[in-house]
């Protein structure tokens, strides 16, 4: 009995302690689930440089393509038909004015030339027998001899005689002219293109192909095309009341070659034409340059770089802005250096700075870098730019 009792008692303390314990339990996790847990620290504010926009003065550059061309470019074509003789110059060498270029068969135009003189030979004989028989008649007329209708006669044939010799002299002169055309000569000095016919060729003016084309490249005219919007912003930039008087105060213009290398020599604008070209919307514009070298020749392309000079314009870093939705932000710090994200209209870029319009005003803080990750309303903590990003904005 003894033994039974003290059984039991052990297993109704074990029974409490079970039920202590899971009290216990209960009650730590009740109080750590109602504890308020420690109140995070908020970071504090990005330091992020800032500058002051300036306005300044400065130079932007654009770039037109352009197409180049020799002062003449000269289609040389046949005058006469027949079998090309002799071909005097190779292609592309150069050649003076008057120098021979090809020689046509000239065999039937010498023909034709010789019998033309014949003609007016005959004419002239002809002539001269008629004032023989004026001389003859005039003073048999004068001593009534024989009567005036004789003398009458015979002056309406010398008039016939003379129309002949005329017509005759007019026949040789062109028999002359089509002898000369066998000889194809340079109208001007200049550099020979292709050779479209070779020694042997039958040639005819009704040729669709010219013989060749001969450049004169000592100067060349560069041609570009500006639209409405750009031809305006040029015109209103330089003085003069017309537009002749703005050509003549233009600065040198800059032709960039085809590999992108400067050419060494500067040009000037010295044409604009009369009207824009109503399918591009654009004005053709002509600078000239110098070639002495001939470097440049015919056909050859590239561009023109033309200066726009901007006064008082707004001068941004471009690494400050972002694009988003083909529109350019900048940060600007408000009160309490609170961030806004501002829409601003560029009107050029020099080196790696944006010329701006508007959406910002001298004496706006700008936010200058680390803008990839700031939001609209965001504080930061403004920090002044270092001298060498102060003198970007600043230049």
């Amino acid at each position: 009995m003894p033994s039974q009792f003290i059984s039991s008692l052990i297993n109704i303390n074990s029974h409490n302690m079970k039920r202590i314990i899971l009290g216990l339990v209960a009650i730590t996790l009740l109080y750590s689930c109602s504890s308020t847990p420690a109140a995070q620290t908020a970071p504090p504010p990005p330091s992020l440089p800032v500058a002051t926009v300036v306005a300044g003065t400065d130079t932007t550059y654009q770039e037109y393509p352009a197409s180049i061309e020799g002062i003449v470019n000269v289609e040389i074509r046949p005058q006469v038909s027949g079998t090309l003789d002799k071909v005097f110059v190779d292609e592309g060498a150069f050649v003076s004015a008057g120098q021979p270029i090809f020689k046509i068969n000239e065999l039937p135009y010498r023909a034709a030339y010789n019998n033309a003189l014949a003609s007016q030979h005959a004419a002239e004989a002809s002539q001269a027998n008629a004032q023989l028989e004026i001389d003859k008649l005039t003073p048999l007329v004068a001593n009534k001899v024989v009567s005036d209708y004789q003398l009458k006669t015979a002056k309406a044939t010398y008039q016939v005689a003379t129309a002949n010799v005329e017509q005759a002299k007019a026949n040789v002169s062109t028999a002359s002219i089509n002898l000369g055309y066998t000889t194809i000569k340079a109208p001007v000095s200049g550099y020979i293109g292709r050779l479209q016919k070779k020694q042997g060729s039958l040639v005819s003016p009704t040729d669709v192909d010219a013989l060749t084309l001969l450049s004169d490249v000592h100067n060349v005219h560069v041609y570009f095309s500006l639209g409405e919007k750009d031809f305006v912003a040029f015109k209103e930039q330089y003085p003069g009341e017309t537009l002749k008087d703005k050509l003549k105060g233009l600065p040198p213009v800059t032709l960039l070659l085809a590999d992108e290398t400067q050419y060494a020599k500067e040009g000037s604008i010295d044409m604009i034409d009369g009207q824009f070209d109503k399918n591009t919307g654009a004005i053709t514009l002509r600078a000239s340059f110098p070639n002495a070298q001939g470097l440049l020749r015919s056909g050859n392309t590239g561009k023109i770089r033309l200066s726009l000079l901007h006064k008082d314009a707004l001068i941004i870093p471009a690494s400050a802005t972002v694009d988003m939705q083909d529109k350019t932000f900048v940060f600007t710090v408000g009160d309490s250096s609170k961030v806004k994200k501002q829409a601003i209209t560029i009107i050029g870029k020099t080196g790696d700075n944006y010329l701006v319009k508007d959406g910002v005003k001298v004496g706006d803080q700008i936010v200058l870098s680390g803008i990839d990750k700031l939001q609209e309303g965001m504080v930061i903590q403004p920090q002044k730019a270092t001298d060498k990003t102060a003198a970007v904005i600043k230049k």
